[in-house]
């Protein structure tokens, strides 16, 4: 019985390489009108993502002073309208927004003082993880780290404990979104030259955060102000750690090490398309196309759903998943690299099991 499980856990579901990179060869034409943005487009998404959060923001006060509770319930939703304000900037990030650089770079530092992400540092950050989607060797940088099994094996005690916290939902989709938004992003961690002219950004960011924030909290109280916004940091940072999460960690997602990495499959492969109700894709921001949006981060959200519908070679190759699968990405723990898929802790167990009983036969 343990055989047949074995040779069931150990067979791939492959694709074809050739023919995804054959559908796909004129892609850069196909998507070029998308990348054109709209001033108009970006001014109605900037004008009811800022319009919910304000009117919101408004109410929770209200609420606040009656029960915690009842605000706190608002800040369920509140938290969705700053993922899409967080979208806004992660657009002016990529220049995508609108077709000016210096209205990208106000807009985005105004969006950040809302979502409490700085702007130009996690923009730069988050262009290295666009042009390294899937790498094994440097998941660890702007992406969810992922252990491969020998890593994993070979690993101390110490490392095993750190990844099975740091992979635990009930730590990354609770406390981890909360700490990686208010208190990770405090900090320039990563030390290279590619992010050299930033990271004092990251320090101008925190004071301005400060600044706006002491004057929040001056107007509107300090408990009442920094308890409802938290609040609504600490949905927010759920939020985007679940739809960054089930975007790359699927089963059956595309990651590979350098030398047998390509962009195009990475792009198509390597990421998901969320299939979900209209309304969530826009509460996120459309982020759940995120197969087009590697494919071209020139692309602003607004257009996604368009390219999206109008190209259903996309599609074709792309992993969609429901909400319901994507309930199953929080047991793609480890990378099999022999068999190309994300495995839980429990599969690596007994496969090792299995193959240590085979080598004692």
């Amino acid at each position: 019985m343990l055989y047949f499980w074995y040779m069931e856990a150990t067979t791939k579901t492959t694709f074809s390489k050739e023919q995804l990179l054959e559908d796909l060869k004129n892609w850069n034409s196909m998507i070029k009108k998308y990348q054109v943005p709209s001033t108009k487009e970006a001014m109605i998404q900037i004008a009811n993502s800022f319009s919910f959060y304000v009117l919101l923001l408004g109410l929770q006060f209200y609420l606040y002073d009656k029960s915690f509770f009842w605000s706190a319930l608002v800040a369920l939703l509140n938290g969705f309208m700053l993922s899409r304000i967080f979208i806004i900037q992660h657009d002016c990030g990529h220049s995508s927004f609108t077709k000016y650089k210096t209205l990208n770079e106000v807009i985005g530092t105004v969006c950040s003082v809302c979502t409490l992400i700085p702007y130009r540092y996690w923009a730069k950050n988050h262009s290295f993880h666009h042009a390294h989607n899937g790498q094994l060797e440097v998941s660890d940088v702007g992406d969810i780290e992922v252990f491969t099994t020998e890593q994993y094996a070979n690993a101390n005690w110490r490392q095993k404990l750190y990844y099975r916290i740091y992979r635990n939902p009930f730590y990354l989709f609770t406390i981890g979104g909360f700490i990686y938004v208010v208190i990770y992003n405090r900090f320039a961690f990563v030390n290279s030259d590619y992010f050299k002219k930033v990271k004092k950004s990251v320090n101008i960011s925190n004071a301005l955060f400060i600044a706006v924030y002491a004057l929040c909290a001056y107007l509107f109280g300090v408990e009442r102000f920094l308890v409802v916004q938290f609040t609504n940091l600490f949905f927010f940072g759920v939020y985007a750690l679940w739809f960054f999460y089930i975007q790359h960690q699927y089963e059956h997602i595309f990651k590979a090490k350098k030398a047998e990495w390509n962009y195009v499959v990475a792009a198509v492969k390597g990421s998901t398309y969320y299939k979900l109700p209209r309304i969530f894709h826009w509460l996120s921001g459309n982020i759940g196309y995120h197969h087009i949006h590697h494919l071209s981060p020139a692309i602003p959200n607004y257009n996604l759903r368009k390219c999206h519908l109008e190209n259903p070679v996309f599609l074709k190759h792309t992993n969609t998943i429901t909400f319901w699968q994507s309930l199953k990405t929080l047991r793609s723990n480890l990378w099999d690299e022999k068999n190309q898929k994300m495995i839980s802790f429990g599969e690596f167990k007994r496969m090792r099991k299995a193959l240590k009983n085979s080598v004692q036969k």
